[in-house]
């Protein structure tokens, strides 16, 4: 791994955590700069093997969310490997974990006992709905955290069935405001010289999604729906047929309907009082997605995406995953990074003093433990029975 660089460049960060949101925010520490070991446990992050597709022996997901860390595998449930543990985080800046409630209590590495230890420690916790309340230490996983939080029911077809968002949305968000959290601790240690415990929930982070769902309701009183693609707050807002394929607007002012009925060479439809505002676009949605199809029928979906969007018209047609990859945008933004075989996502932060940086592919199970080792003074001997995957051939007594 080439040498760290970048805003976070002076941070050492122990990534305790497995499946994605812990590592998603340890992923967006390491892309930055921190110095971040993944500390995996004998058997490994289980999305190891949420596979095919598989690169080195690790599935496509693992792959995803491990980049730029140094990786190394420790027995956790024995005394030694807590020891090693405690050694690691000696000259920590940050402990990223998502251990079962109770757990770290139970081995006396509760949040008390690490802030009683390592006072400058940033503690960050990622779990399904916290250590207390009715559901405290009840496990979570993305898609039912999006039923239990309401997201399924306003996804899906109108007067269709609640359908789960295609992608984990809420494990993301979680992992997004972990490292906001972390950030926001770091800043305030700089003034206070302590650190302190940061948790994110999926629970409290797929609620928080909930917008404007929620802000409707506490006004409105009405439960929302599935709309398909419509938005319940603005129209039109949705995907519309075209002479070959679906086109989705997002017109969200008088000024860009407008401009829409004008580049389709229809400007009564915007004169029709039936569409002069927002809200008498939402009252009159079906006949007014009817009179836009009708009018776009004689346009290619391609030829009048790229007009509208350039007149100012948010819009985009409807395109497939192989289509978002080879874009020339999505290269010129560096949201596709090539590592020898890896190839993963870019980081969507852009800093311009201090950007990010790709230094080293997803680590192989235990692949820098005699690195790690050596670096941190400690004697392989010592730790052998709880370091799973130690090659004996490279465990020389550090110098």
């Amino acid at each position: 791994m080439t040498a760290p660089q970048g805003s976070l460049s002076n941070l050492k960060v122990i990534d305790a955590s497995r499946v994605l949101g812990g590592p998603y925010c340890g992923q967006i520490l390491a892309d930055h700069g921190a110095d971040v070991i993944k500390l995996e446990p004998p058997a490994g992050d289980e999305t190891r093997g949420w596979g095919p597709p598989f690169l080195d022996g690790a599935a496509s997901y693992f792959q995803g969310l491990n980049r730029n860390k140094r990786g190394i595998a420790v027995d956790l449930s024995q005394e030694a490997g807590r020891a090693l543990l405690l050694e690691l985080l000696d000259s920590a800046d940050v402990f990223i974990e998502n251990f079962k409630t109770g757990t770290l209590e139970r081995w006396g590495l509760g949040t008390e006992e690490l802030q009683a230890r390592f006072p400058r420690l940033i503690h960050c916790r990622v779990s399904g709905f916290g250590a207390d309340g009715p559901m405290g230490g009840l496990p979570g996983y993305d898609a039912a955290i999006q039923a239990l939080c309401g997201i399924m029911s306003v996804n899906g077809e109108k007067d269709g069935t609640p359908t789960r968002v295609g992608l984990p949305v809420v494990d993301m968000v979680t992992g997004l405001n972990a490292a906001l959290g972390i950030c926001m601790a770091l800043n305030e240690r700089a003034q206070s010289g302590k650190g302190q415990f940061v948790e994110t929930t999926l629970y409290d982070c797929g609620v928080s999604l909930l917008h404007p769902h929620l802000p409707n309701y506490y006004l409105s009183g009405k439960v929302a729906q599935p709309t398909g693609n419509a938005h319940p707050n603005i129209c039109p807002y949705d995907t519309y047929r075209t002479k070959d394929a679906p086109l989705f607007l997002a017109v969200g002012n008088n000024r860009q309907f407008a401009k829409l009925c004008t580049v389709l060479d229809h400007p009564e439809i915007a004169e029709d009082p039936r569409f002069a505002s927002n809200s008498d676009r939402l009252a009159n949605a079906d006949a007014l997605k009817e009179a836009l199809e009708a009018a776009m029928a004689a346009h290619d979906c391609a030829t009048l995406s790229g007009t509208l969007i350039r007149g100012g018209v948010p819009c985009g047609a409807v395109r497939s995953i192989d289509e978002v990859v080879a874009d020339p945008h999505t290269r010129h933004r560096e949201m596709v990074v090539d590592i020898g075989d890896y190839r993963g996502t870019g980081s969507p932060i852009k800093l311009s003093r201090t950007p990010v940086s790709y230094r080293a592919a997803p680590p192989r199970f235990a692949q820098h433990t005699p690195e790690v080792l050596a670096e941190y003074g400690l004697a392989p001997d010592r730790y052998r029975e709880v370091l799973p995957g130690l090659d004996p051939d490279k465990t020389d007594e550090p110098d």
